[in-house]
């Protein structure tokens, strides 16, 4: 592997765990602002592991297809959005 790759998936890796941690964080929010801008980060970090997932499937790296991750992760960025959308509504 090149020293690229291994700061691809250190990326990939990044930003794919912060999504959860984030999420984690938005449920002990002070206020509903705070969960707000912890969802929409969020909800940053899933569209950012989308870009890293894609660069990764340009690349032949002889690894498992994508495909299922990238759905999951599109649907998981709907879902953020959604919910910072219904936050931000109901404020």
């Amino acid at each position: 592997r090149t020293h690229h790759e291994y700061d691809i998936a250190r990326q990939l890796v990044r930003s794919g765990t912060s999504i959860g941690a984030n999420v984690h964080e938005a449920g002990t929010a002070f206020s509903k602002s705070d969960f707000i801008y912890t969802m929409s980060i969020a909800s940053k970090e899933a569209r950012e592991t989308l870009y890293w997932l894609r660069l990764v499937g340009r690349l032949d790296l002889n690894i498992a297809p994508l495909g299922p991750t990238i759905r999951e992760n599109r649907e998981l960025i709907n879902i953020l959005t959604a919910i910072v959308k219904h936050a931000q509504s109901t404020s």
